[in-house]
């Protein structure tokens, strides 16, 4: 297959997450290394859609490691989810002598390469990049690290505020589907509960839980709240429950948003852009496609596209035995 693929797009899309520039490195150095050539698709599928490449070489990525953000931008396209959109790309992609192409995205991203791979046989290969750590066949997808350490550092800053003022702090973070960051910062930030959607705490045992710390001499506490938690009330709902049933706490919300998505990649996010960019590239090159490159016990491994995108990531049950310890 080596003699085959002579040049390879990559492209990221949908949400951005730190460390997608670390990847696109990787995949055009890896590129640079192998003799092979490489495009920069911009603005995800709709810009596949568009022709809206570039040529890069191992000095068009030069000092984009350290950045947050995605230097070829995302876009969610609507056109490329139907077969006429689908055939256009297709048919830019052949347009510019483009053979295989490397998308770094979540489990949207890769259904829709799955999609395409089935209907023109075209080699592509994807890398997960989402903060949720949301995609089956990897333990860490790259910006959930990074996303967990800002997480870490904001809730240390809002405990300040909140031993001084001796005040209840619910602090919303992302993850809709899953509780990977909330349960994780949960435990590394010393929070009293954690709310997640793997797990339904309850209304009633959270405020049992609360009183529990204050009665045992807490003056503050942090509540971690993943913004899909089971309690069926958003953050909000759960300030004006908790104002009216608990008068011992002066109660704030802080939801944290898209801040969890920015910022320059840790160096675990950096190492693993890097080691996923050269596999992604490799494997293509080893006549492999419509797999998702992974990290599993600290070795870089191919899962089916259709496998990642309908298996379900899962918690570690263990952290949650270990929050109610460390809650006490």
């Amino acid at each position: 297959m080596l003699d085959k693929i002579k040049k390879i797009g990559v492209l990221t899309s949908g949400g951005d997450s730190p460390g997608m520039n670390a990847a696109i490195r990787s995949v055009v150095r890896t590129c640079a290394y192998h003799n092979i050539e490489c495009y920069g698709i911009y603005r995800g599928y709709q810009g596949m859609i568009e022709g809206d490449f570039e040529k890069m070489d191992a000095r068009s990525v030069k000092g984009i490691i350290n950045k947050g953000g995605t230097i070829l931008k995302s876009a969610r396209s609507q056109e490329f989810r139907t077969k006429e959109g689908r055939e256009k790309a297709y048919e830019q992609l052949k347009k510019a002598g483009i053979d295989a192409f490397v998308v770094v995205g979540g489990d949207g991203s890769f259904t829709g390469a799955m999609i395409f791979n089935q209907e023109f046989g075209f080699p592509v290969m994807g890398i997960p990049g989402t903060i949720d750590n949301d995609i089956y066949g990897t333990t860490h997808t790259l910006g959930y690290d990074t996303a967990m350490n800002t997480v870490v550092d904001v809730i240390d800053k809002i405990r300040d505020t909140a031993s001084s003022h001796n005040r209840l702090f619910f602090i919303e973070v992302m993850g809709r589907d899953v509780g990977h960051i909330a349960l994780n910062v949960g435990v590394g930030a010393g929070a009293e509960e954690i709310l997640i959607p793997e797990e339904d705490l309850g209304l009633d045992r959270l405020l049992e839980s609360l009183r529990r710390s204050k009665q045992s001499g807490k003056s503050s506490s942090i509540v971690v709240v993943a913004e899909g938690d089971k309690t069926g009330k958003n953050v909000f709902e759960l300030k004006d429950y908790v104002d009216a049933n608990m008068s011992e706490y002066e109660v704030r919300v802080s939801v944290l948003g898209h801040m969890q998505r920015g910022g320059s990649p840790s160096c675990f996010d950096r190492v693993l852009a890097s080691r996923m960019g050269v596999k992604a590239v490799e494997s293509l090159l080893e006549g492999k496609s419509s797999y998702m490159v992974g990290l599993k016990n600290d070795v870089m491994d191919l899962t089916p596209f259709d496998q990642a995108v309908k298996g379900k990531s899962k918690i570690n049950m263990e952290l949650l035995r270990v929050s109610d310890i460390m809650s006490i």
